[in-house]
Formats: structure tokens, C-alpha cells, sequence
């Protein structure tokens, strides 16, 4: 009688040495974490349809397209006219092109092999498959910095983190979606390179950088990471042949490939955000012929030629950035960067960016609702890397102390504490149980073990943190699980709420503009709107708009704003100097949207009822409202033709 297959497994199984059932037991867990990272993040599909989220999105599905159809050489030099009405925008110079790139690979490949797939849903179904491939690269990096077991915690705890869900949802078409990949293979890489002191993982290492600055405008800390990572190392007397090697070939091979990119030109040898990382190059060459001319003079003859050379060196670089900031050929920071250091300077000095939502300070709440458990864990994780400091110990602690800095400075960048957040915990939930499973093992002896006099309850007291453990890892899954489903499932362009019966209301209101737009109004038509709006009015109803959510330009911004809040006399002047000819207002109405609520129609911020009740509009007229006044669209009308 033939063995059944479950038996051959079994038998096949057990025939193995530990170390491979080891290996596969590891790899199937990885493999499970993976695929929970990627199921996790379709919630949003199954309960709408395979849209794209947001406002950015729209527009990264409209130039994938557009490569996609194109080539890369006209997407290179596409000249965007229905962007920036009248000013038009040049996409190739503007863009980050990662993201379009590697789902036109993507799509490609699968047509290569007649597998037929619409490049919609190639972005609608990226950020979920790169949240997969990120479980592997935490696993890796995470393995690095202890062992196995914190990878794979760290990985399954990555695998449903809503810091991280919140933009790699399907439908979340964002850079951030691969970024966070990018970003974890470039620091797993950097680690590797720093322990071996290898060319070979440095310029994997710069190649992983290359592809993260083509992904998304963050990689800015990494370029400073890096380089601070190396300038702690010099100053905890740490720096070694190894280092200098792996650091120099980083920055050399990952600046001039970062060059390439057209919208990061030569940013990395003129702004001042990449001068961090050109200093510390610099100190590795001192240092390494410092640490050469040692081995030929005596201490005296050193000393006296080091104290030359460094007053030296820092005379003539402290001359040459003050001449270079001085002339231009170093550029001031920019005002993003500011805002990063200075949490007053945006609300102070730039308006537009404070006024983003994903812009704020981060409240305490907003950390345990995207964090949990890994909020109690992430000072674990530390303690156990500062018990056992190595190299990349102290590149995980950086990270992970400027990261929660930035984070509470910025909602946003919550995505970049996310990860490390996932690493640490890991560390410290992997260690807490090896060490308290220990004191669990029970061995057959013929004499009763005698109880530990230093360590009373010994087996009582691990049970207890086991136990514990257990507890808090099964309600961080629970956690994860409810807020992906209610908070980061539902794209912004489709809302939802409950009505008075329990049951599920459906708003498609922007969508519903949007088509009406582009079946009813000329192709040519400029519409006027506030930027929020601008990428998915061009995504979607194809019609030429005055700004978008690039916001490169505030001066044309702040003229729609001033037609937006003037009187219809003063607006009119400005949309017939702007070519306007329909504008589009959130208005709200019937579902209280933002700032509206009690009758039809009421604003909250007026305290009255508003709409078409009390006044005529003179020189615009209403177009189109949707079905539940969420958006309204007015026509501009011509001047009046008196004649002669």
C-alpha cells in the first residue's frame, strides 16, 4: 500500500537535520507574514472596488499610464499643458519616476509572459506587494542586528502595523508605497556593508540608494543617516578600515548615480541638506591619512603635523562653504527641511505647508493608534541594543532616536518611525521571551531540583511574563486589524457612513463631478478649484486646471485663494484674467461634510443657512450639484454683449 502524500511530507520532514527544519520552519513563518502583509492591505478592495486613494495617487496613475502608452523618452520630456493653467508643467524635471517606472517594468513583464492585466490595477496592487517584499527586508535587517528570531517577529509585526498600512493599502499608488522598501533594503545593505567592509555590499548599497532618491523626495535622511551613522563611529573610536571603505563607496557611486535622476540634478553637491554627507567624506579621507601618517612619524613629529592640519582644514573649509553660500553655489534649505528642525517655521513662514493635515505635530493618541504595543516595546528594544553596543546597534539606535523626533514633529513621517518602531520591538519582544523561556525548561532528573535561593518564584515569575507577552502581541493583532478596517480602508474620493437604520451610505459625490465634467463641458474648459482637487479633476475628468497638488508655485496658488474668498466682483476679474471657465466648491450640504450639519445647507463657520436661498449669483451660475450637495459646479458666464 502506497504511503499517503501527508505521510511522505511527514517522513520527508522528519528526515532532515534540525538545522534545515530550522531554515524551513523560518522561511515558512516569513512566507506567512508576507502574505499577511499583502491580504491585510485589500480590505479596501473588497469593500468598494479597485480604486485608486487620495489626491497624489491620481496623479501618479495618470503619468504610469501615459509611460505605459508612451515610452519613457516622450514621458521623459512630456510637457504637461493641462497642469498650471496658463504656466504647464514639465514632468520628466518634476517628478520623482520610481514609482511610474517600476509598474511599467511590472506590467511589461506580465505582458511579456500574456498575462493580461490593466495597468490600473498594476498600481492599485503595488503598495501591497512591496508591503510583502518589506517583511523580508525587515526580517534581514532585524536577523543582522540580533538574530533570526527578532527578524521574524519584527517581520510579522511590520506585516500589519497601521503606520505603515495607512500607505500601502490597495489603491494607496503613492511613492511611499515603495519608498519604505527602498529605504529598509538600502539601511539591511549599508549594515551588511559595515560589518563586512565589503565593495561589493556598499555599492549594492548605493545601488538600493539610487533606486530609493528615484522613489521619493525622504531620501534625504538617509543621506543624513548614513553619514551621521559614520561621524558616531569616529567619535566613539569605532571607525576602522571597514567603514572607509564601505562609506566611501556609498557616497561616491550613490551621488553620481542620485545625479541622474533630473529632478534631483545636482542637488547632492550644491543644497545644504546633502553637505552633511559630503563633510563626512571628506573626514573619512583625514582620518584615513591621518591614521597612515601616524604609522610613519614618531608621536611627537604627529602630534605637532595634526594640530597643523586641522587648524588648517577647518580654517579653509569654513572659508570655502561661507564663499559658496555667499556666491549661490550652495544652496540654502529648504523650507520642508526647516519645518523638520523648526516645528514653528511652517506655521510662521510658510502657510501652505502648516494648512496640510498630514503637516501637524503628532498628538500622543495618533502614536498609540498607529503604534500600540511597539510604543511600550520600542524602549525595550533599545535597552537591549545599548546592552550589546556593535556598529549597527548604534545605526538601529539613531535611527530609531531621530525618527520618533521627526515623527513628533510631523504626522507624516510617522511612516519612517513605523518600521524601526517594528525592528526595536522586535529586538526587545524576542529577547524579553528568550531570556524568561529559559527559566521554563523542565528536565527529567531522578532528584528534585532545588529552588534558586538568588531568585525566588523563579518559574512563577516567567510564566507570568510569558504569559504577559502573549497577551499584549495577541491585542496588538486585534489593534492592527481594527484600525486598518475602520480607519485606513476607505479611500477619501468614496466615503462612507452609517445611517440611522445601522445600515451603510455610500457618498460617490467626487466621482460623480468629475464624470459630469468630462461628458458635459467643452475639452478645452479651464476649471478653477482649490489645489487639493487639482490631480484628480486632471486624472479623472481629463479638463485643465489652475493648480494641483504639486504646489511648486504659491504665488498662483495664493491668486486662486484670492478669488476663492473675494467678493463675485473682484472673483470675476481674476477668472476672466485666468481663462476660467467653471469652478468647483466643496460645499457639503445634505451629509456634514466638514462644516455643515443641522437643516439643508447650514455652515457651521457662518452659523447660517447657505446655498441658493438668500442671494443670486450675478456673473456665475450653478452648472451641476451632486447628489448630496458634497460638490458643486459653477459656470462662468461671458460678458455681456451690449454692442454699439
Amino acid at each position: 500500500m502506497k504511503p499517503t502524500t501527508a505521510a511522505w511530507g511527514t517522513n520527508w520532514l522528519l528526515k532532515m537535520s534540525p538545522d534545515k527544519q530550522d531554515t524551513l520552519l523560518k522561511m515558512m513563518v516569513l512566507t506567512m507574514a508576507g502574505i499577511l502583509s499583502f491580504s491585510t492591505r485589500l480590505y479596501s478592495v473588497l469593500r468598494f472596488e479597485s480604486v485608486i486613494h487620495e489626491f497624489d495617487p491620481y496623479f501618479n496613475y495618470r503619468t504610469t499610464r501615459y509611460l505605459t502608452e508612451e515610452g519613457f523618452y516622450s514621458f521623459h520630456n512630456w510637457f504637461d499643458d493641462r497642469a498650471w493653467y496658463p504656466l504647464g508643467r514639465i514632468i520628466g524635471g518634476t517628478i520623482y519616476p520610481g514609482l511610474m517606472v517600476t509598474s511599467a517594468v511590472i506590467y511589461h513583464f506580465l505582458r511579456f509572459f500574456h498575462i493580461t492585466i490593466e495597468i490600473r490595477n498594476v498600481c492599485v496592487f503595488l503598495a501591497p506587494f512591496f508591503s510583502s517584499l518589506t517583511t523580508v527586508v525587515t526580517y534581514h535587517l532585524t536577523k543582522q542586528l540580533k538574530d533570526a528570531g527578532a527578524g521574524l517577529v519584527a517581520a510579522a509585526m511590520i506585516s500589519i502595523v497601521p503606520g505603515y498600512i495607512s500607505r500601502s493599502v490597495a489603491g494607496s499608488y503613492d511613492n511611499e508605497g515603495i519608498a519604505i522598501f527602498c529605504m529598509l533594503l538600502t539601511y539591511t545593505l549599508w549594515v551588511k556593508s559595515v560589518k563586512t567592509g565589503s565593495v561589493f555590499w556598499a555599492s549594492l548599497c548605493a545601488l538600493a540608494y539610487f533606486y530609493m532618491v528615484s522613489s521619493w523626495g525622504g531620501y534625504v535622511f538617509l543621506i543624513n543617516l548614513i553619514p551621521l551613522h559614520v561621524l558616531a563611529l569616529m567619535a566613539t573610536g569605532r571607525f576602522s578600515h571597514r567603514i572607509y571603505v564601505a562609506y566611501s563607496t556609498v557616497y561616491c557611486l550613490g551621488t553620481l548615480l542620485s545625479m541622474q535622476i533630473s529632478f534631483v540634478g545636482f542637488q547632492p553637491v550644491q543644497s545644504s541638506e546633502h553637505m552633511a554627507a559630503l563633510g563626512v567624506f571628506g573626514l573619512c579621507q583625514i582620518h584615513a591619512f591621518v591614521d597612515y601618517v601616524r604609522s610613519k612619524l614618531t608621536y611627537e613629529q604627529f602630534s605637532l603635523l595634526f594640530r597643523s592640519i586641522i587648524l588648517l582644514v577647518g580654517i579653509l573649509g569654513t572659508a570655502a562653504a561661507a564663499v559658496a553660500t555667499a556666491t549661490g553655489k550652495i544652496s540654502p534649505w529648504t523650507g520642508r527641511f526647516y519645518s523638520l528642525l523648526d516645528p514653528s517655521y511652517a506655521k510662521n513662514n510658510i502657510p501652505i505647508i502648516a494648512s496640510v493635515s498630514e503637516h501637524q505635530p503628532t498628538t500622543w493618541s495618533s502614536f498609540y493608534f498607529d503604534l500600540q504595543l511597539l510604543v511600550f516595546m520600542f524602549p525595550a528594544g533599545l535597552y537591549f541594543c545599548f546592552s550589546r553596543l556593535t556598529d549597527a546597534n548604534i545605526f538601529i539606535i539613531m535611527y530609531g532616536v531621530t525618527s520618533i523626533y521627526f515623527a513628533g514633529v510631523m504626522v507624516r513621517l510617522m511612516l519612517v518611525l513605523a518600521p524601526v518602531m517594528c525592528i526595536l520591538s522586535g529586538i526587545g519582544v524576542s529577547a524579553t521571551l528568550t531570556n524568561y523561556m529559559k527559566n521554563l525548561e523542565v528536565k527529567k532528573e531522578k532528584k528534585p531540583k532545588r529552588a534558586d535561593s538568588t531568585y525566588p518564584l523563579k518559574n512563577e515569575v516567567a510564566t507570568g511574563v510569558v504569559f504577559m507577552m502573549t497577551a499584549m502581541l495577541i491585542t496588538y493583532t486585534f489593534h492592527c486589524t481594527w484600525v486598518t478596517s475602520e480607519a485606513y480602508s476607505s479611500p477619501s474620493i468614496v466615503l462612507s457612513a452609517r445611517g440611522g437604520d445601522g445600515g451603510k451610505i455610500i457618498f460617490d459625490d467626487f466621482r460623480e463631478a468629475y464624470y459630469w465634467l468630462r461628458h458635459n463641458t467643452a475639452e478645452d474648459a479651464k476649471v478653477m478649484s482649490w489645489w487639493d482637487y487639482g490631480y484628480q479633476i486632471t486624472a479623472m475628468a481629463n479638463r485643465t486646471i489652475l493648480v494641483d497638488n504639486n504646489t511648486w508655485n504659491n504665488t498662483h496658488i495664493s491668486r486662486v485663494g484670492q478669488a476663492m474668498s473675494s467678493t463675485e466682483e473682484k472673483a470675476y476679474e481674476i477668472m476672466r484674467e485666468l481663462d476660467v471657465n467653471y469652478v468647483l466648491v466643496i460645499f457639503g450640504g445634505l451629509i456634514g461634510y466638514s462644516s455643515d450639519g443641522k437643516p439643508t445647507g447650514y455652515d457651521r463657520v457662518r452659523n447660517a443657512e447657505i446655498g441658493n436661498k438668500d442671494f443670486e449669483l450675478d456673473v456665475l451660475e450653478e452648472a451641476y450639484t451632486t447628489e448630496h450637495w458634497l460638490v458643486r459646479i459653477y459656470k462662468v458666464k461671458d460678458l455681456d454683449n451690449r454692442g454699439l
